[in-house]
């Protein structure tokens, strides 16, 4: 399998010997699992990020232990774009079982890196190649044959730097920093590297059109995947109770998290101030998150789709009971166990109506590590107001991958509890109905278990209950409760974060004819898409990202601006576009139109420009 299907467009090396091509390139290095390849390749994309070059870096691995193909993508690129691109410009081929295929999905002018023994060259005359003996060059200074295999892969980070004209001593500090607790490891590493890179400088001829040129976009940065940063922002929204399941790929949200609550939240006693228990299923992890959120603690579990699926039912739970809690999924493919590291937007249809009868959630979609960590507060703060479950859809791709951001924010805005009468507020009242609609908002005041104070008890049910939460099967006490449970939903619309809004360049302060809405991960793809539809076709649109779910205002009236509207998912069935219709009016839905995206690959700007440029009759 080959991580992108550009076919060969000829033969004769046309293109080999073009201009140079400076900080705008994907290296793409082809390996097995378990070969300890992750540490090479997060060095050579720090290196290039320390370098001053906007990066990221995506892993394509299988689900099984070790032994199968894995790809790892770094996009480099001068002018910001930082999701996946289609096309890869230099193939480190290091696996025998997937060389051939690399080699032949490659577009003319591509270079490509190889173990001497594959032979490869022999494939194709159009592209640069270049052949090193890495076992020769590994034994020389590696003595311990069982390290070879690990060491091995910091050779090519050596003769890609050299290739490339990555500073070596970038690579030095890179290499420093991954092997930071272990200086045998970091000087082994860094010997092999620079084998590497001197027999590149001695050996091969730099035939290839890329470089690596030192720039200043990347001051002050720093590189984190989405499931880390999300771990963060939970751990400062105040989150004292996680439970969860381990599943691909969220779990590494919540291991992470571990070793924030270990390191930040011991009290002064040397106790923990927070609970994090591993539960026998999704099930029971679902469980103890409403138990704690009842109780009045922050609670949270994170999970994925077939997690999702189990909770169903103690979602509708904590929907018509009206118990906070916060669920982070990240989505990967379905259905069933589909393919569990692989990307997706597939839950979001089932997640925003889950469990049976009339339930609605609020769903939070954040696009970036920065909005996994601003997002987890806005979490906790909603669930608590709307006394009731939050979803943050993040997905694989921002979860597992390693993404370029400004440092965080410190949060400023106090945690928001919401409705929740204490001693005093009941001295004053008397009493209060757990129920009861008194604001005009739909939501009900609550009390904590403890407060001291007779009045405060009432009964949590998933049966039905008037507005004292008394038993009932009264039809008006259940159609009263269900209609101030959707006006609550309604009123949600005003505070939940409001999508962002960016008008075409040529467009003035007019619209332009065509808006695409998309959200999440999409965004990247859409974000290049749009500057690459204006330069190749002249096509200008206005875009929307959404955010959050329900919808506010603002994506109503972005359609009702637009001729035709496309939206763009990374799902089968178009489910964010499904949503969207059932929330407009319906003379709006016909300018709605679908781009599907959905080969488990993160969306890349160059399929949504085909698509939307075809549609478009271009």
């Amino acid at each position: 399998m080959s991580t992108t299907n550009v076919a060969p467009q000829g033969t004769g090396g046309g293109q080999l010997g073009r201009k140079r091509i400076v900080n705008d390139m994907s290296i793409q290095v082809a390996t097995v699992n378990g070969s300890g390849s992750q540490s090479s390749n997060t060095v050579l994309l720090r290196a290039i990020f320390q370098m001053g070059v906007p990066v990221s870096g995506k892993n394509l691995f299988p689900s099984n232990i070790a032994g199968l193909p894995t790809w790892y993508t770094i996009r480099a690129n001068k002018d910001g774009y930082i999701g996946r691109k289609k096309e890869i410009d230099f193939l480190v081929a290091m696996n025998p079982e997937t060389a051939q295929d690399d080699v032949m999905s490659l577009a003319p002018g591509a270079s490509v890196l190889y173990d001497e023994p594959l032979a490869l060259d022999r494939l194709r005359n159009d592209l640069v190649f270049y052949s090193v003996p890495y076992d020769k060059l590994v034994a020389a200074v590696c003595p311990e044959a069982k390290l070879r295999k690990l060491v091995k892969n910091m050779v090519y980070v050596g003769v890609v730097a050299q290739l490339l004209e990555i500073e070596m001593g970038e690579i030095e500090k890179a290499i420093r920093k991954q092997f930071a607790k272990k200086a045998k490891a970091a000087n082994l590493n860094l010997a092999a590297a620079q084998a590497g890179f001197d027999y590149a400088k001695a050996s091969l001829q730099k035939r290839g059109a890329f470089y690596i040129e030192r720039m200043d976009k990347t001051a002050g940065k720093i590189i984190i995947d989405g499931n880390s940063a999300a771990a963060l922002g939970c751990m400062f929204a105040g989150c004292t109770v996680v439970t969860w399941y381990p599943i691909t790929p969220s779990s590494s949200l919540v291991e992470t998290m571990i070793e924030y609550m270990k390191e930040y939240r011991i009290g002064p006693d040397g106790k923990a101030t927070f609970a994090i228990v591993q539960a026998e299923d999704e099930l029971a992890a679902i469980g103890m998150v409403i138990g704690a959120g009842w109780a009045g603690a922050r609670s949270m579990t994170a999970t994925a789709g077939p997690g999702i699926s189990l909770m169903s039912e103690f979602a509708g739970l904590a929907y018509y009971a009206e118990v906070p809690g916060v669920i982070w999924d990240i989505q990967r493919v379905g259905p069933s166990t589909g393919l569990p590291t692989r990307t997706s937007q597939g839950d979001i249809l089932s997640t925003a109506f889950l469990s049976h009868g009339d339930t609605k959630h609020i769903m939070l979609i954040p696009c970036s590590v920065s909005e996994c960590f601003s997002m987890a507060q806005d979490a906790f703060n909603l669930a608590e107001q709307f006394q009731t479950l939050v979803f943050v859809m993040s997905d694989l791709d921002l979860g597992m991958n390693n993404w370029m951001s400004d440092p965080f924010e410190y949060p400023t805005t106090p945690i928001k509890r919401g409705k929740v009468l204490s001693k005093a507020d009941l001295d004053r009242l008397g009493g209060f109905a757990r129920y009861k609609d008194l604001d005009g908002d739909g939501v009900g005041y609550r009390t904590l278990p403890g407060t001291d104070h007779p009045a405060a008890a009432y009964f949590t049910r998933g049966s039905g209950h008037n507005d004292k939460s008394s038993y009932s099967e009264r039809p008006d006490d259940y159609e009263n409760n269900m209609e101030r449970l959707n006006r609550k939903f309604e009123t949600a619309r005003s505070f939940v974060p409001r999508p962002e809004i960016q008008k075409g360049i040529n467009a003035g302060s007019s619209n332009a004819k065509i808006g695409i809405i998309a959200y999440g991960t999409s965004h990247w793809g859409v974000t290049e898409s749009r500057d690459q539809l204006r330069s190749e076709y002249g096509i200008e649109t206005d875009y929307l990202r959404l955010r959050a779910y329900p919808f506010t205002r603002e994506v109503h009236d972005f359609v009702e601006q637009h001729d035709r509207v496309y939206v763009v998912e990374q799902n089968r069935d178009a489910q964010m576009l499904s949503l969207l219709k059932l929330d407009l009016k319906p003379e709006l839905t016909t300018r709605l139109r679908a781009i599907a995206h959905l080969d488990g690959l993160p969306l890349d700007a160059r399929s949504v420009t085909d698509e939307l440029s075809t549609m478009e009759g271009k």
